[in-house]
């Protein structure tokens, strides 16, 4: 193996436009399944005597200047791991090629070191770089003085210079800098330079690949993106600045992405100040802190085809919310979930045409109305929550009713009392005997104190979905009353409603009608015979009377 000539340094058509456009993740196009066979190869070799020996093995497989690369980076990536100690203790530190091979470990300066003597031995130009990382210990807004504290390569593929970062590819550190975890990362191969400048800012300017060239400051004000917000398809995500300030309790965040991905959030530990909605094309998100004063604002995101148990959410961005006054007025209720709304979600769970776009819905007189188009097989379940303790569990359904007609639904929703509400979606397969799982929610809010809806009647498992009532829509009858009734109902020959008397209803064009007294009563119950010649009847709804 020759050793190769002095690198060059980088020139004109080396560089990239900042910023990124969104176009590849890679500097060059690279098809990592072509790569399957020889990533394999190299993790297998096992060769420790020399640097030179274990570059002879690699190569054996290796027959272009890019395949020879990448078959020393995967090496380098599953067999040195972060040296910690020499991290901790400079007197304990390896850098040297030889000495990183025989020990299996080092810190960032050993990674590039060992990784330039490789390719220099494959007659591959490598440089190693230094400068300033975004990497362990580094905190939004801090500023880079000083020595510089990483080390990586530019490698030279195909005419133009590329780089890399194997420290960063081969794992991660745990926050409190003890242990290190191999896990591989290849984001950090042959990484887009408009993307490698987010956490990369080279002592030499020339080396960022990049026109227009960064300042050290753009380069502290800017975001730091994790890999994972790249790998997992996202795209952008505003504000650009890691930084946000609240305007009247509120502040404002958006990632852009492929179509399909599911996100979560963290401030201080919890989802619970925030509204977050799915869009199509991403996700939006309104923050109110219930403080003033600094918070950490944590994105994840995971692709929704992650069925998978082994699929979590990956952290992808994290912001700093200066909160500098408190909006009261958007608490939330701990049962309300994110994300809020309708949504790509929804839709693909059966949930089409929402009458409801928005995630709030305002009420004034405590009163609102839902309609879905549901797909095919669907069973659906919903129910009403507030803080405190205002509706009793076994009420939860009972303040909304679902009426079918065809495959149409709609939801009715009468509030108990003014406030914020949490509306839940539960749904199934019709065919399917196990139990609803819940999709999706709307915060309803109603600041009316007039307010003060009963819940609906109790519904038995007789009443069918698409049965309604017309009226009376009040689980609470007026006492010493006569009150109407009048309810949609098929496949039925004889409807009574029962209170201190027996009534009968007469079907008017599927429409059973009458009245009954309420008097010296304290419940009222409908009853249906399915059957003529049925003698027993099925109770389908029951109404308590309001006492005297």
């Amino acid at each position: 193996f020759q050793e190769t000539e002095a690198p060059r340094p980088p020139g004109a058509k080396d560089l990239h436009d900042y910023p990124w456009d969104k176009s590849s993740l890679k500097s060059m196009p690279v098809d990592l399944q072509q790569f399957k066979n020889l990533d394999a190869y190299a993790l297998k070799v096992n060769v420790k005597s020399s640097v030179e020996e274990l570059v002879k093995a690699l190569l054996k497989q290796a027959r272009t200047d890019l395949e020879k690369v990448r078959a020393i980076w995967m090496w380098i990536c599953h067999h040195i791991e972060y040296d910690i100690v020499g991290y901790h203790d400079k007197s304990q530190r390896f850098s040297r090629a030889e000495e990183v091979l025989q020990m299996g470990k080092s810190v960032c300066e050993g990674y590039a070191e060992l990784f330039e003597q490789m390719c220099s031995i494959a007659g591959i130009q490598c440089k190693k770089l230094s400068g300033h990382s975004k990497g362990y210990g580094y905190k939004i807004g801090q500023t880079f003085r000083g020595k510089s504290d990483h080390a990586w390569n530019a490698v030279y593929l195909e005419g133009r210079w590329h780089l890399l970062d194997s420290t960063w590819g081969s794992g991660s550190v745990n926050d409190s800098f003890t242990k290190f975890t191999y896990r591989y990362d290849e984001f950090y191969f042959l990484t887009h330079p408009a993307l490698f400048i987010n956490n990369h800012f080279p002592d030499n300017s020339n080396w960022q690949l990049l026109k227009p060239t960064l300042t050290l400051k753009e380069f502290e004000s800017n975001m730091k993106r994790s890999s994972n917000f790249y790998m997992l398809g996202l795209l952008a995500s505003r504000p650009e600045t890691p930084i946000i300030h609240t305007v009247n309790g509120k502040a404002s965040v958006s990632v852009d992405c492929h179509p399909g991905t599911l996100f979560m959030f963290k401030m201080k530990g919890t989802d619970k100040h925030g509204l977050m909605t799915l869009k199509k094309h991403g996700m939006e998100l309104d923050i109110y802190p219930q403080t003033t004063g600094s918070h950490k604002l944590e994105i994840f995101a995971k692709p929704s085809t992650a069925e998978a148990p082994g699929d979590v959410y990956e952290h992808v961005l994290e912001y700093i919310v200066e909160c500098e006054s408190v909006d009261r007025a958007m608490r939330f209720p701990k049962d309300l979930h994110q994300p809020v709304g309708p949504s790509w979600f929804s839709k693909r769970q059966g949930f089409l045409r929402p009458s409801h776009h928005e995630p709030i819905i305002h009420t004034n007189d405590g009163r609102c109305s839902l309609t879905f188009t549901l797909g095919k097989d669907i069973s659906v379940l919903s129910s009403l929550h507030c803080d405190g303790r205002s509706i009793a569990e076994d009420a939860q359904w009972r303040h909304v009713m679902q009426i079918h007609r065809g495959n149409q639904i709609e939801l009715k929703v009468h509030l108990p009392h003014a406030g914020d509400f949490v509306l839940k979606i539960y749904a199934k397969k019709r065919s399917d005997p196990g139990s609803y799982n819940y999709i999706f929610n709307y915060l309803i809010s109603c600041l009316n104190r007039e307010v003060k809806w009963p819940a609906f009647p109790l519904r038995y498992s007789k009443w069918l979905d698409d049965y309604e009532i017309l009226e009376p829509l009040s689980g609470l009858l007026p006492a010493n009353r006569k009150v109407q009734f009048k309810l949609k109902m098929h496949s039925i020959a004889k409807v009574l409603v029962e209170a201190k008397k027996t009534y009968t209803l007469t079907n008017n064009r599927g429409c059973w009608e009458g009245t009954c007294n309420t008097s010296g009563c304290r419940e009222v119950f409908v009853m249906v015979h399915e059957n003529a010649n049925h003698k027993f009847y099925s109770h389908v709804l029951k109404y308590d009377v309001e006492t005297q």
